[in-house]
């Protein structure tokens, strides 16, 4: 059976995490573990996708560094077809994140100036324009640059384009396109962004989910950290209680998992409420292990997270 083809467009990158393993006091030094892998929100969320029956391309840009290489090797190892261009100038971009012992993110720095120079280059590109149309769906990260995710929305013509906010710095980016998005994953952080709200507003998940539906956007899956997850889909929203985890061990990479999971679950002719069911149990397995990409090649623990997931109506 042939499988359907996702073309990812974004950021695939080196990601660093430290996890405390003391309670975190500002300005003090904490002692815990840092550990290194490949990383990025389109990177992350092909990886899963791949291994719920989707083939998946990549277009990014890294440096002609070690970090690089690994990167790549990463790519040819998940079965993904990697049309990336590579710098030698260039830095490859990278991720750090410092994690409480409770596996929260207590701060990010992200260093990514290559997306922001090279990315954009790769838009226009006769092989982004074969690739977006050997694809049945496109999947872009706010990594790109906001003028060049609008030309990429140009481009694209008919094919569905969904896209990760990534952070609340660059979800703004995507605001010019909400229209022409198939469908959008963020949390509540960057949803607030997107609709220039205080970062202390206390609006619900389907609240914030309305009022991006006002700006044009069809369809979204917006998440609050463990709490209830709220689907948009042509102006009415829904309710999903995520799946209890026995533990948490590492949130990074939940929202990429949830992202390629639901893709998958389309594409494969997936209901989008079921799709987000299946996406949710994915990044609940996701974040009861250290990686950033979960092994799916054994669903067990995916099945049984999959089955308590429920549904409640929004309170409004």
């Amino acid at each position: 059976m042939k499988r359907p083809k996702l073309l990812g467009i974004g950021g695939a990158h080196i990601d660093r995490r430290g996890v405390m393993a003391a309670d975190y006091i500002t300005g003090a030094s904490i002692p815990g573990k840092m550990t290194e892998e490949t990383g990025g929100g389109v990177f992350n969320a092909l990886r899963v996708a791949v291994q719920f029956g989707v083939s998946a391309s990549l277009i990014s840009v890294r440096g002609g560094d070690a970090a690089g290489e690994l990167v790549a090797a990463e790519a040819k190892k998940a079965g993904i077809e990697d049309l990336s261009s590579t710098f030698l100038d260039r830095t490859t971009a990278s991720y750090t994140a410092l994690l409480d012992r409770h596996g929260d993110v207590v701060a990010a720095l992200a260093d990514m100036d290559i997306y922001e120079r090279a990315l954009p280059r790769q838009i226009t590109r006769r092989k982004t324009r074969d690739a977006i149309d050997a694809a049945d769906a496109v999947l872009i990260d706010a990594n790109i640059p906001e003028e060049s995710i609008i030309r990429l929305l140009r481009i694209v013509a008919q094919k569905p384009v969904f896209a990760l906010a990534i952070s609340p710095a660059k979800a703004v980016r995507v605001r010019p396109v909400l229209r022409l998005l198939a469908g959008l994953f963020l949390n509540k952080r960057e949803a607030r962004a997107i609709l220039g709200l205080a970062p202390d507003d206390t609006s619900g998940s389907d609240e914030l989910a309305l009022s991006m539906s006002d700006l044009g956007l069809s369809r979204a899956i917006l998440t609050d950290g463990a709490n209830a997850v709220c689907m948009l889909d042509d102006g009415n929203t829904q309710l999903f209680t995520p799946p209890a985890t026995e533990h948490v061990e590492d949130v990074t990479g939940a929202g990429d998992a949830l992202a390629g999971a639901s893709l998958a679950a389309l594409l494969n002719g997936g209901t989008f409420e079921s799709a987000l069911a299946q996406g949710l149990a994915a990044a609940s397995v996701t974040v009861e292990t250290s990686n950033s990409v979960a092994d799916f090649s054994s669903k067990a623990r995916y099945q049984t997270l999959l089955a308590q997931i429920t549904t409640m109506k929004p309170d409004y």
